[in-house]
């Protein structure tokens, strides 16, 4: 991992930007694809979404090479060894984001950022791949703000920072399925039931009032907005 980062430094910043455009292109070709298999049928996505998808692309491409080149100027630090010290680093990540996204869509939804920024992401009733990426621009960046927050707060594993950026998408991929791939009895186990599951986040798109969280449901049922 360190020599790839190593080569990442070596290239030209057009070379880099196109990188990680293709990068972020790459994963949303995936989450579509994937979405497909996990539904069992093709989505209809209108010219509309498609180029809201873009812009999200290019910015989430922007966010990306700002951690670069936070991590190239010694803003961010960031550790490569192998070790167990990769496991607190992703839980840490893991639920600091869950609280910090829970925090800010809980804010949006009940002030007028909710109608000037969110509602473009609520007109999907049911939720398909695609809208993971129908984002107002607004809500983009100022999730990669909040990633990026902490990246500069704490020397993260990079083994952990790839962990939990599988992990995000997957939860992202997830909780816009528009059907959910799990069993009630899984979705009931000990652990299970605390992790905001497609089930979760569809309910949200189905009353706004209601599961502000992403990764887990656990700031829900401590504020009251769980749905259960």
């Amino acid at each position: 991992m360190s020599s790839l980062c190593e080569a990442l430094l070596g290239l030209s910043v057009p070379l880099l930007w196109l990188l990680f455009l293709l990068e972020n292109a790459g994963i949303t070709f995936l989450v579509l694809y994937i979405g497909r298999l996990v539904q069992g049928r093709r989505n209809v996505y209108t010219p509309r979404e498609w180029g809201i998808c873009a812009i999200t692309n290019v910015l989430n491409t922007v966010v990306t090479y700002a951690g670069f080149w936070m991590w190239k100027e010694e803003w961010i630090t960031i550790t490569m060894g192998v070790n167990w010290g990769i496991i607190p680093d992703f839980l840490l990540l893991f639920f600091a984001m869950d609280l910090l996204m829970f925090v800010f869509h809980f804010v949006i939804h009940k002030t007028f950022l909710f109608k000037a920024v969110h509602q473009l992401h609520h007109e999907a009733i049911h939720p398909k791949p695609i809208d993971l990426f129908i984002l107002h621009p607004i809500e983009t960046m100022a999730f990669g703000g909040m990633w990026l927050a902490l990246l500069l707060l704490y020397p993260f594993s990079i083994y952990a920072i790839v962990i939990y950026l599988v992990v995000n998408v997957v939860f992202g991929l997830t909780g816009h399925l528009g059907m959910e791939p799990l069993p009630a009895a899984v979705r009931n186990l000990p652990v299970m039931k605390y992790l905001g599951t497609s089930t979760f986040h569809h309910d949200h798109h189905q009353d706004v009032q209601y599961n502000f969280g992403f990764y887990t449901s656990i700031w829900d049922r401590l504020f009251g907005t769980h749905k259960h």
